[in-house]
């Protein structure tokens, strides 16, 4: 197995100890990476005066690769939010988030196994706003052609590679005929064009909202431009017991980065209390990416036995306070540990 470099930000708040958690997990597993550490939110602004230092975006670029804990961005302050630097710097357009059922994670539902993707730089999320005249603005929701094409062709693809049946895109074209309208078109456009071996369904997303709590399974790969994607990522989350077991990860054509969706939590950190799963799950996804990249299998493998493993703590009811069991962060991480096969 080669050595493979990877960037890592532990963050702030539960951050550190949750990467702790997770290193203790992949080498355990026989990952053979080597970390790069470097600073992103509150840490690196107490130690470098900015929350996305320069070096920290060098290595990202460098090595193309970043697993990153939780980051805060101070509130009000005129800083930029830390995960919108990083998309604008890497075009990272498109995010990712699975979403399944987890053995042992009792909800509401039983048989979620879905994949939301959203793009990721354009909506809404542009940041154009304007005041009109005074006591009235305006926010102006972009959408290119390119940025439409790109995110469909993209979504198809990664459907195909993980040999998903159907892709549902939500929108609100019926309203918004131009932009959703331009986003669905894409979609319908290059399933018909290039991927016809993937199922193509389209809902209104209020209609589709209603869908997906009253049966999940109906749907598996969601497509969504970015506010939506935004709002339902986070609801489907809920569905599997929310952000702490659910991973994340945002693609551009030359970099990826890796990350647990959920916040900081500063009242808990150094408690040994934060549910690292969510950061083991993105660490997998990470694992499969340079496998696919690299063309080193053998990661797949490692990425495969995590996976069982942290399934079967599950199971048996080891896991965090969040979940409903008693572990701290550093016992889930050795509950999965004891659990790996070795080959």
């Amino acid at each position: 197995m080669a050595v493979h470099t990877v960037v890592l930000i532990p963050g702030d708040g539960i951050g550190p100890e949750i990467t702790d958690a997770v290193l203790a997990v992949l080498e355990a597993a026989g990952a053979q990476i080597e970390w790069v550490r470097h600073q992103a939110g509150i840490t690196a602004l107490e130690t470098s005066g900015e929350v996305l230092p320069a070096d920290t975006l060098e290595a990202i670029e460098h090595h193309g690769v970043a697993l990153k804990g939780p980051c805060t961005t101070p509130v009000g302050e005129g800083f930029s939010s830390v995960n919108v630097q990083l998309r604008k710097t890497f075009d990272l357009y498109a995010a990712v988030r699975p979403v399944r059922s987890l053995p042992g994670v009792k909800t509401r539902y039983e048989d979620v196994d879905l994949i939301i993707i959203r793009e990721n730089t354009e909506g809404l999320y542009s940041g154009v706003e304007n005041e009109v005249t005074p006591g009235v603005v305006m926010s102006m929701k972009v959408a290119t052609e390119n940025g439409c094409e790109r995110i469909a062709k993209w979504a198809f693809r990664f459907a195909t590679q993980r040999q998903r049946e159907k892709i549902t895109v939500f929108h609100k074209a019926n309203i918004m005929k131009m932009t959703d309208g331009l986003f669905l078109r894409s979609a319908e456009y290059t399933h018909r064009h290039d991927y016809p071996n993937i199922e193509y369904t389209s809902a209104i997303i209020d209609a589709g909202c209603m869908r997906l709590v009253q049966d999940p399974s109906q749907f598996d790969v969601l497509l969504l431009e970015n506010l939506y994607g935004d709002v339902i990522s986070d609801l489907c989350a809920g569905l599997v017991g929310g952000l702490g077991v659910v991973p994340g990860a945002n693609y551009g054509e030359k970099e990826a980065i890796f990350e647990a969706v959920h916040g900081s939590a500063p009242d808990i950190a150094g408690k040994n209390i934060a549910n690292p799963l969510a950061l083991l799950m993105s660490a997998v996804m990470m694992l499969n990416y340079l496998a696919e990249t690299t063309e080193d299998n053998s990661l797949l493998d490692v990425a495969a036995r995590i996976r069982e493993a942290y399934d079967e703590a599950l199971q048996a009811g080891e896991k965090t306070r969040d979940l409903g069991g008693n572990l701290g962060t550093a016992e889930f991480a050795q509950a999965v540990i004891k659990r790996i096969k070795h080959n």
